[in-house]
């Protein structure tokens, strides 16, 4: 029934237009979103009409379903701009809104125009992601090497110090990466608003010019945004905050910590790590192995359900998919594990 298909995804865009049109409380963007969430209203409602056409019973009421309510959870939690590639996944429009704008100093004519000579490419967001991918990571990584030691060897005390030391290896080295990368994009960051305040100091009419722009397409008077421009211009500081956040999407007070990411990554990655090497700490023999697949298999159908947030696709197919590959890979280690055991042994 493609009516009734329709008539869902455009509800459930409403839905999901008015928890991000309430995080935006107090913004420009709140009353965009509002606008967006009324018109996918109207849009519902006209599949209402091709459904009764079509004979097809109309739904009483919407009801979102359980993966659009945890994001509408999510919503609120961490706001829109961190969920952006959620409801990208979800067609929920104006998302381009939390993004860097897609080069010479000449003033702009277009909005599309703004900050196209800033922009590298890299984003700043997706935590909420890297830390399920980093829960993911330690996961299947520990729990294969501990499948392949617990193969090769019955010894449990190899196998719960295999794991250990997989588990502190693995999150270290996550942990130091994280460092060095967020480290080397705080340093970008803070060289494009270095830029800028060069070009606010060379430059200051062009770049009034470009804050008039942003703010006329926010729906103030071409008259009104120029004046506003001209003020902000007039205070340095002023201007390179509001440069910084409005052309470059950046907020000069919050470049990201490296040493948080690093910690950030280094549980992550522990969190999945230790999952297959707890029933090593109680059980012995096969009844530990069987237990640790059986938790790691739980688990990764779990991050694999999550995972399907970041994507769009169904829940059960991105957990069964995630519980295939992560299966794959222990029981190849296993296997191999075992072979060798009995060769070397």
């Amino acid at each position: 029934m493609h009516e009734l298909d329709s008539w869902q995804e455009e509800k459930q865009s409403a839905y999901l237009y008015r928890i991000v049109s309430d995080a935006e409380s107090g913004t420009p963007r709140q009353i965009l979103f509002l606008e967006l969430a009324n018109a996918a209203e109207k849009q519902a409602a006209l599949w209402v009409q091709e459904m009764k056409k079509a004979g097809i019973a109309t739904p009483a009421h919407y009801r979102p379903d359980r993966r659009t309510r945890v994001v509408g959870r999510l919503i609120r939690w961490f706001g829109p701009r961190r969920m952006r590639g959620i409801l990208a996944a979800m067609k929920v429009r104006g998302m381009a809104l939390y993004s860097q704008a897609p080069v010479g100093h000449a003033i702009p004519t277009k909005l599309s125009e703004i900050g196209r000579r800033h922009n590298t490419g890299t984003g700043a967001g997706g935590s909420l992601r890297a830390a399920v991918f980093g829960v993911n990571d330690g996961l299947v990584s520990n729990a294969s090497l501990i499948l392949g030691i617990a193969g090769a060897t019955g010894n449990a005390g190899a196998v719960l110090l295999a794991g250990v030391a997989g588990l502190l290896a693995g999150a270290f080295s996550m942990a130091a990466g994280e460092y060095v990368s967020m480290r080397s994009q705080r340093e970008m960051f803070e060289y494009q608003i270095g830029m800028e305040r060069a070009e606010l100091d060379q430059y200051p009419q062009e770049e009034a010019a470009e804050l008039a722009l942003i703010f006329a397409a926010k729906g103030m008077s071409p008259e009104d945004a120029r004046r506003l421009a001209d003020q902000l211009i007039a205070d340095p500081d002023r201007a390179l905050d509001t440069l910084a956040r409005e052309e470059l999407g950046l907020n000069p007070d919050d470049l990201g910590s490296p040493w948080g990411a690093a910690i950030a990554s280094f549980l992550a990655f522990a969190v999945g790590a230790i999952i297959p090497l707890l029933p090593f700490l109680f059980l012995r023999g096969n009844e530990a192995v069987v237990t640790s697949a059986a938790l790691t298999s739980v688990a990764l159908f779990a991050v694999g359900a999550a995972l399907s947030l970041f994507t769009g696709r169904n829940a059960w197919l991105g957990g069964l998919r995630m519980l295939g590959i992560g299966g794959a890979a222990g029981a190849g280690t296993y296997i191999i594990g075992k072979a060798l055991g009995v060769t070397l042994g």
